[in-house]
């Protein structure tokens, strides 16, 4: 039997061959088969010419080739299956040795040889599953329309390796590696190697496979009761979404057990039938549907005892390529039979595949009626083409906003279940798993309060804390009945509550699961992970769900029913800025100083995640390429020179389905500036995801991107109008009400593909989206006093932290801190973090009476302690309450672990009796009204999970000592004394000499004697990129570099009055294309450079020997004037050989067409122009050394061989 995972990596690997064979065949100029790039060209201009693809060409081909190659491995994969258990008489590739049919295999191979002797083995592989495809059910995955082998064949030898791999045995016992055999007959793995192994067609056809045991779930509660209520001979099931068919497996076999239990001597055959008859299946997907009709074949063959395919009966499979959305009838609606228009309206659109599919009329016929159950995993992404966008929103009134594609299959999964008339006919059953978006994100208030009240929704579970292998999004389960709502009657509801501790990304279910299994059928039943509830159907007719229990609902409504008016009756609640591209424009302090950026372009920039604990952190900063006043457009010489690589991105950048240039805007200016929002200069601004709120009153002006929106109050509101409603934000109970509405996203990320999943209620990420937090209830009262205390505390504790102290000494040219500066920095910044702690407690406990939720007998006052006073973390009311639950056995320590703080089960000794007396009040609150005992949790409280101290020192000392090495003492570049290059060695020779470096570097290192050439070495290292492409990106990174390099030709040709078309958008970088991570932190995804120095791998002088750098600050012209001296010095003074001068001219190559473009134009001081000189100077050195500018741009390091040998002992 074949282990999938170890299959899944071993195929993984064979995949890169194939890939790169099919790259050398299909996109080489020195191919063999030159009409394959032609062929591809062609298909890749249809669909630019649709605007189907935006891409250009060799990214677009990547991913065909990707695609081809996939298909070449599962189309053996099929046939090792098919012939591994016997179901055809002659192997095709292999099987096992004991059997004798690897023999034979290649017994037939030789065979074919004999008969062929001019072919190859990709002519062999063709030529079986030719014939593989006339077997019974394989004619689909073998369709030479659909197929790609049978137009991108791979080479000879890439096909040798291919049936090698498949024959290979085991040295040691003799053993086939990869044996397909399998008495069950289990083809489960199919889907899912086919998902794994393409992540194009993956995101494509949103392939998500369902755990079998959640297909079991969801058949017991549809397929099972529908078999009870209707009959076996008379049930139907239907999957609209049917992927490779695992739902329909589960009702197959199920279908076949009733059959044969109920009627024991019937033949065989028919009962498979009669099973197969009663499932039905459509998807969008041919090869899915294809592994889908082959799995039901195979099990219909079990079920018959049949054991070779060519014996198979006529067996009638009802799966069926199609849109479930957009073929066959509406049910209930006026609309019915054919849903849409002729082929011709929708030629070369999203809605294409509608006509393409050989499969309409089986398409049709399956969803012209309905089903006793209808089940399933619909795709959770949404519609990216505006065709067919448009297509689902004018059928299905579940489509609102951006919808994700679950809304309308919802709608569509109840529509094709039996119609109940609550007298003569029963109703069919649904069931579904899919993503919990709707719930409260905006687009789902249509299908929540329009479309899902017409039907008898029975139950609503929250898998959203299930951990579902290969899953990324949270998720949840919806039963029902497609009848009118039963009167009175609750929707039993479960809850999550905490997540599955163990993060392993297996394949069983896991103890959410467990426990959801065991309580759903008993209400009010509640354990670690789950509750379990029957709540009021009015309560699910209203957006957004929140699944949280009864008195999470009574609480959210009490708090709704005391505001005098909500946010957006007082404020302007949106974003700020929208770059569109923050790589581009997000910049750090450094970046700014070393492209000498004009300041009054330069703009604070804040993203959510700088927003913690009332504080911002400032470090960033944009360029703003916009007049001040006008916001009009503008740019200058450095911000052309900065924008201009990056042009074809940004003119591209998509705006609601348009581009920049769609839009009418200049390419370089931002996607969209929400003007009024500047017109006043003070802001609350918010984290949009984060795991608590974080609001935070922003005085300067500074750009907020659409993660940190911002709430503007009218013009002419004061601080303490901005004060209290801060307060309010801030507080424990908005933070509460907050996660009622607004929509989670998950934890921490379990596996490679898995979803985020909380680990707990506190640590699971929400979108606190503007248009939920426009609508929070405010109260007259407001917490002014409080809420300016906080803030106070929180700008002192800024200017305590390193950051601060360091940029402080800087200003004032005064001495950098010493270590007690920074010592006492640190215990002051300690103190004022126990005083907004406790300063923190006491605006919760105000809000509390301020929203009426404080016992009516006691005097609200009596819950708050003004004066000052210190409270650590592990000591406020409710985490003394959790310790004594703790103690107890009633809670883990998860809380406490991860803050780093003491259980605490008594109120400290240490403060004064009457603080004590008012935490012992909030404790005796807390553990006896359960409103507050609700929101004292830790899903609520503050959790101050700032960085370490220890971390921010040394971030603040490393920062500084990088700025240090950057400054003008240690880098000439000047007419009279030109730029040259350095080294890490000198440079640390040069710092040396700096006292306030050394004294910074100290207390960065820890001690005083410390080695000044090791530490600079170490920095200049981490912050520097090579000075050539290929010492910067693996393979994938290069070839992504040529496409680059092509847009910039076309660009410059552009520039130069040459009409040259559309230019296509370069592929972004990932982490994969970098050769070092440092290099990818460094560039990202645009290859933008934020580096301090260019380094020189490979040119260090002999006497040196330490690495090579040049400062990024350079401009193009520096670089080459610093590289070509270095290259003259070497040739002459060091006397290096013409390998060892080559990669210096191919450094000087990179830069030539900078220097043409940037830097031609007569210099007055050389009396040339500097890029012809450069040009000139390179050809002549090159020619001299007989190298050609070919040879320049084809070198590449030495490869060195990795070192061998027993590690050395620590």
């Amino acid at each position: 039997m074949i282990n999938a995972k170890v299959l899944l990596a071993d195929l993984t690997r064979l995949l890169k061959r194939l890939e790169d064979d099919l790259r050398e065949r299909a996109l080489s100029p020195a191919s063999e088969v030159p009409e394959l790039r032609a062929q591809l060209q062609a298909e890749w201009q249809a669909a630019r010419d649709a605007e189907r693809t935006a891409e250009t060409f060799e990214s677009w081909a990547e991913q065909v080739i990707t695609q081809a190659g996939v298909h070449w491995l599962l189309s053996c994969v099929f046939l090792r299956f098919i012939e591994d258990n016997e179901l055809v008489d002659r192997p095709w590739i292999g099987g096992t040795p004991q059997s004798g049919r690897l023999a034979l295999a290649r017994d037939r191979h030789d065979a074919y040889f004999h008969e062929h002797p001019h072919e190859n083995d990709r002519d062999y592989l063709i030529a079986c599953f030719q014939e593989a495809g006339a077997l019974p059910g394989l004619h689909t995955f073998f369709d030479e329309a659909h197929n790609p082998v049978f137009r991108l064949g791979i080479s000879g030898d890439a096909a040798m390796a291919v049936m090698q791999f498949w024959q290979e045995v085991a040295a040691d016992s003799g053993a086939l590696i990869r044996d397909f055999t399998d008495p069950t007959w289990n083809t489960r793995f199919l889907g899912d190697l086919y998902q794994d192994l393409s992540e194009a067609t993956r995101k494509r056809y949103a392939l998500l496979q369902t755990p079998e045991f959640v297909e079991e779930f969801i058949l017991d509660r549809t397929l099972t009761p529908a078999i009870q209520e209707f009959g076996y001979r008379e049930v139907r099931m239907i999957d609209p979404t049917c992927g490779s068919g695992h739902f329909l497996l589960g009702g197959f076999h199920r279908l076949v057990e009733e059959w044969s239990s109920n009627e024991p001597g019937r033949n065989r055959r028919d009962i498979a039938q009669r099973a197969l008859d009663a499932v039905a299946g459509v998807d969008l997907n041919p090869f899915a549907v294809a592994i889908a009709r082959f799995r039901l074949l195979l099990a219909a063959l079990k079920a018959s005892d049949v054991h070779r395919m060519a014996e198979a009966p006529d067996f009638k499979i009802h799966v069926a390529i199609g849109d479930s959305l957009l073929h066959g009838t509406r049910f209930g609606l006026t609309a019915t039979g054919d849903m849409f228009q002729s082929a011709e309206h929708f030629a070369e659109t999203g809605l294409a595949h509608a006509y393409a599919s050989e499969d309409l009329a089986e398409v049709q016929r399956i969803l012209g009626r309905q089903y006793h159950a209808v089940v399933g995993n619909p795709p959770y992404i949404a519609v990216s083409d505006i065709s067919l966008n448009h297509a689902y929103r004018s059928r299905y009134a579940s489509c609102h906003g951006r919808y994700s594609l679950g809304c309308p299959f919802t709608e569509r999964f109840f529509e094709l279940a039996v119609t109940g008339d609550g007298a003569n006919r029963s109703a069919g059953f649904v069931g579904l798993i899919t993503t919990n978006t709707f719930m409260k994100r905006e687009f789902g208030i249509k299908l929540i309060e329009n479309v899902l009240p017409r039907f008898d929704l029975t139950h609503v579970i929250d898998t959203a804390n299930a951990k579902l292998p290969g899953h990324g999004t949270p998720t949840v389960i919806i039963f029902g009945r497609h009848r009118k709502p039963l009167e009175h009657a609750p929707i039993r509801t479960v809850a999550g509550i905490s997540a599955d501790p163990d993060t392993s990304d297996g394949a069983v279910y896991c103890k959410v699961w467990a426990s959801i299994l065991d309580q759903v059928d008993f209400v009010d039943s509640q354990s670690e992970f789950v509750s379990v509830s029957d709540i009021s159907r009015a309560v699910f007719g209203k957006h957004p769900w929140s699944l949280n229990g009864v008195v999470a609902s009574e609480v959210r409504v009490a708090m709704e029913g005391v505001a005098t008016k909500f946010l957006k009756n007082c404020a302007d609640v949106g974003i700020g800025v929208v770059t569109l591209e923050d790589e581009a424009y997000y910049l750090p302090v450094s970046t700014v100083r070393r492209r000498r950026f004009d300041c009054n372009y330069i703009r604070g920039f804040v993203l959510g995640s700088a927003l913690r604990e009332w504080e911002c952190d400032t470090g960033g900063f944009a360029v703003f390429p916009h007049e001040p006043e006008t916001y009009r457009p503008y740019i200058d010489a450095p911000f052309m020179r900065w924008f201009w690589p990056l042009r074809a991105d940004l003119a591209n950048r998509q705006w609601f389905k348009k581009s920049q240039v769609q839009r009418g805007l200049v390419w370089f200016e931002y996607g969209h500036i929400s003007r009024e929002k500047f017109a006043v200069q003070w802001s609350i601004i918010f984290g949009e995801i984060s795991t608590h709120n974080h609001f935070v009153l922003e005085r300067t002006g500074k750009l907020c991107n659409q993660t940190a929106p911002m709430i503007k109050l009218p013009a002419g509101s004061n601080l303490e109008q901005h004060l209290g409603l801060l307060g309010l934000l801030n507080s424990s109970i908005a933070c509460f009400w907050l996660k009622q509405v607004c929509f989670p996203k998950g934890g921490d990320q379990v596996g490679n593909k898995g979803a985020r999943v909380r680990k707990t209620l506190w640590d699971e990420r929400y979108a606190f989206n503007t248009t939920n937090v426009a609508e929070f209830p405010l109260v007259e009262n407001q917490p002014v006093e409080i809420a300016g205390r906080l803030d106070t505390q929180a700008n002192q504790l800024t200017a305590t932290q390193p950051a601060a102290l360091l940029a402080a000494a800087d200003a004032d040219s005064v001495l950098p801190p010493t270590r007690a500066d920074l010592d006492s920095a640190r215990a002051k910044a300690a103190q004022l973090r126990r005083q907004m702690i406790a300063s923190q407690e006491n605006l919760d406990w105000r809000c509390y009476g301020l929203y009426g939720l404080l016992p009516t007998d006691l005097d609200t006052a009596s819950f708050e302690y003004l004066s000052p006073i210190e409270v650590a973390l592990g000591e406020r009311a409710f985490e003394i309450v959790l310790a004594r639950r703790v103690a107890a056995g009633q809670e883990t320590t998860a809380w406490f672990e991860r803050h780093d703080s003491k259980l605490t089960t008594e109120i400290p000794s240490s403060w004064p009796a009457q603080y004590r007396d008012v935490v012992q009040r909030r404790i005796d609150v807390i553990e006896s009204n359960r409103n507050i005992a609700l929101i004292e949790r830790p899903e609520f409280k503050r959790r101050w999970n700032s960085p370490s101290w220890e971390s921010m020192e040394q971030s603040a000392l490393r920062d500084w000592l990088l700025d240090r090495l950057e400054s003008s003492r240690f880098w000439i570049g000047s007419t009279d004394q030109p730029p040259q290059l350095n080294s890490a060695s000198r440079l640390a020779d040069a710092a040396r000499n700096d006292t306030d470096f050394m004294h910074i570097a100290a207390l960065y290192a820890g001690h005083a004697d410390f080695d000044p050439g090791q530490l600079v070495a170490g920095l200049v290292a981490n912050e520097a990129v090579p000075f050539l492409p290929v010492l910067r990106y693996t393979d994938t990174g290069l070839r992504k570099r040529v496409q680059w390099e092509e847009t910039w030709a076309l660009q410059r040709r552009e520039d130069a009055g040459e009409h040259v078309g559309k230019i296509p958008v370069p592929p972004k970088y990932q982490s994969k294309d970098f050769l070092k991570s440092d290099f990818w932190r460094l560039r990202g995804g645009l290859d933008v450079p934020k580096e301090r120095w260019i380094s020189y791998p490979g040119c260090e002088r002999g006497a040196d020997g330490s690495l090579v750098i040049a400062w990024a600050g350079w401009d193009h012209l520096q670089q080459a004037t610093a590289l070509a001296t270095y290259f003259i010095d070497m040739k002459e003074r060091e006397g290096w050989s013409r390998e060892r001068l080559q990669p210096l001219l191919a450094g000087l190559l990179e830069l030539i067409p900078w220097l043409k473009q940037w830097h031609n134009d007569m210099n007055p001081d050389f009396g040339a122009r500097m890029g012809d000189y450069y040009e000139s100077f390179l050809t002549d050195e090159a020619r001299a050394l007989q190298f050609t500018l070919d040879d320049l741009r084809a070198w590449k390091p030495a490869v060195t061989a990795a070192k061998r040998g027993r590690k050395k002992s620590a």
